[in-house]
C-alpha cells in the first residue's frame, strides 16, 4: 500500500483547513470529522472548489439544526494539487493522524490512488465524479452518488450513440478521441462497446497527451476521414481547445460532441456561447420541463448566493447538487443508525433508497447507482454569453433518455452549429 512516513505529514500540515459552522454551546462532544482530499488548485480545482462551497453549506445546514448525532460536523481537508500521486498520503493523514469518522473523495483520478488507503482501513467513502472506478476493486463500502449506474462506461457513452443512431439515413464511420488520462480512456472503451454494439466502422481512433494544447492537428486529421460521427472524451481545458479548433478547421460530421468535461459548466457555456449550438453532450442536470426535483431549486439560489463571492462557478448545475446530495446521503444514514459504526452505514446505505436534492437515488451492489440517469443534451438557440439562457428551456435539448426527452436532435452538425 502507498503510505505517507510521518515527515512527510508534516509537509501537508500548512495546507489542512477546518470549516464548520458555529454551533450552540450545548454541542460540547468532539465534532463528527469528514475528511477528504480537495482539489483547490491545478487542473481540476475549478471542480474541488465547487465541491468545497456545497460541503460548506452542508455543514452550516446541518449544524444550525443541532448536527449530526447531537455533534457538530467539521471538514477536514487538503489541497491535493489535482495531483494523483499526492492522494495516498493525505487520506493516510486524514486516517492515521486526523481520525477522521467519515470519508468523501471526488473525481476518477483523485478516487483510484484514495481508494487502497481507504480499504485499508475499511472505511466508508461516498464518492462523485468518479468513472467505473469500483469496477476495478469491488469494495462493499464504496458508494458514488453520480448516476452512471453498474456500467458507467457504458452509460456515459450509450446516449451519444443512441442519439446519433436517429439520424437519417443511419450513420456508418465514427471518429473517437480522448486524453490518455483515467477518465477518458474509461469514456473511450464505453465507445468501443457501443461501435461494435452498432455495427460502425472505426476511422479513426486516438488519445493525446494530457498537456497538448494544440487540437488543429488533431482535428485536421480527424477531418480528413470524414466520419459521420465524432466522438471526444476530454476534460475542460482540452474541450475549449477542441472547439476552437473545430471552428478554425470547419469540423464536418453530422453528429459531433460526447464526454466532453468543462461544457457542463456555467463559466465555460458563457466562455463558448453560440460556439456550443449543434454540439452533443453528457449531462447531469438542466432546465427542461422532463426535469425536476424537490429541492433542487432551493439549493442551486443558496450555492449562487455564495458562488461570487467564493470565485466559483456560477452556474452550479453539475457538480454542486450532486455533492450536495452526496452528503444528504451520508447524513441520513449516520442519522437513521444512530452511530458511526462503518459496518451499519454501509449495510443501510446499500438497502435504502435516499430522497436527495438530485432525486431518489437507490444504490447497487457496488456502490453505484442501481439504474444510470445520466442525460444526453445538445445545445440550441445559444445567443450571445449570457448566462440567464443556461437557466432557461430550450437551450440544453434533453435527447436522451426517452422518458427525459424535451426535443429534437438538429443536425448535420454543420448546419446546426450556426
Amino acid at each position: 500500500m502507498l503510505r505517507l512516513r510521518a515527515k512527510h505529514w508534516l509537509r501537508l500540515v500548512p495546507l489542512v483547513v477546518l470549516a464548520a459552522a458555529a454551533v450552540s454551546p450545548a454541542q460540547a462532544a468532539d465534532p463528527i470529522k469528514v475528511g477528504f482530499s480537495a482539489e483547490l488548485t491545478g487542473g481540476l480545482a475549478g471542480y474541488g472548489k465547487q465541491a468545497l462551497v456545497t460541503q460548506q453549506i452542508w455543514a452550516n445546514d446541518v449544524n444550525s439544526h443541532g448536527g449530526l448525532l447531537g455533534r457538530k460536523v467539521e471538514l477536514v481537508y487538503y489541497d491535493d494539487q489535482s495531483n494523483p500521486a499526492l492522494v495516498p498520503g493525505i487520506y493516510a493523514k486524514l486516517l492515521d493522524v486526523d481520525h477522521v469518522d467519515l470519508l468523501f473523495a471526488q473525481g476518477t483520478n483523485i478516487t483510484t490512488p484514495a481508494l487502497p488507503t481507504i480499504m485499508e482501513h475499511n472505511k466508508v467513502v461516498m464518492v462523485t465524479l468518479a468513472l467505473a472506478v469500483n469496477d476495478h476493486f469491488h469494495y462493499k463500502r464504496f458508494f458514488q452518488t453520480m448516476p452512471y449506474g453498474p456500467d458507467g462506461r457504458d452509460s456515459l457513452t450509450r446516449g451519444f450513440f443512441e442519439t446519433a443512431m436517429t439520424i437519417n439515413p443511419k450513420p456508418k464511420t465514427v471518429a473517437i478521441v480522448g486524453a490518455d488520462a483515467e477518465f477518458s480512456k474509461g469514456a473511450l472503451e464505453g465507445a468501443r462497446t457501443q461501435i461494435k454494439r452498432l455495427g460502425l466502422k472505426t476511422v479513426y481512433d486516438r488519445t493525446y497527451p494530457p498537456n497538448t494544447v494544440d487540437f488543429t492537428p488533431i482535428v485536421q486529421s480527424i477531418n480528413a476521414t470524414n466520419p459521420d460521427i465524432i466522438m471526444v472524451a476530454s476534460y475542460p481545458a482540452d474541450t475549449a481547445g477542441f472547439l476552437r479548433a473545430a471552428q478554425e478547421v470547419g469540423l464536418k460530421a453530422k453528429i459531433f460532441g460526447g464526454p466532453m468535461v468543462g461544457l457542463q459548466t456555467g463559466t465555460i457555456k458563457m466562455q463558448l456561447g453560440p460556439q456550443l449550438n449543434g454540439i452533443v453532450c453528457y449531462e447531469l442536470f438542466v432546465h427542461e420541463p422532463t426535469m425536476h426535483f424537490p429541492g433542487t431549486d432551493e439549493f442551486i439560489k443558496k450555492y449562487q448566493a455564495k458562488a461570487g463571492a467564493a470565485g466559483v462557478d456560477p452556474l452550479g448545475y453539475y457538480v454542486p447538487p450532486f455533492t450536495y446530495a452526496t452528503m444528504q446521503v451520508l447524513q441520513e444514514a449516520v442519522t437513521a443508525v444512530g452511530s458511526l459504526d462503518q459496518d451499519k452505514l454501509a449495510d443501510y446505505i446499500h438497502k435504502a433508497t435516499f430522497k436527495t436534492v438530485v432525486g431518489d437515488i437507490k444504490f447497487g451492489p457496488d456502490g453505484e447507482w442501481a439504474k444510470p440517469r445520466i442525460i444526453t443534451i445538445q445545445y440550441q438557440n445559444i445567443q450571445g454569453h449570457g448566462m440567464k439562457q443556461f437557466s432557461e428551456p430550450g437551450h440544453q435539448v434533453i435527447l436522451y433518455p426517452p422518458e427525459l426527452k424535451s426535443g429534437k436532435l438538429e443536425y448535420p452538425y454543420s448546419s446546426a452549429k450556426h
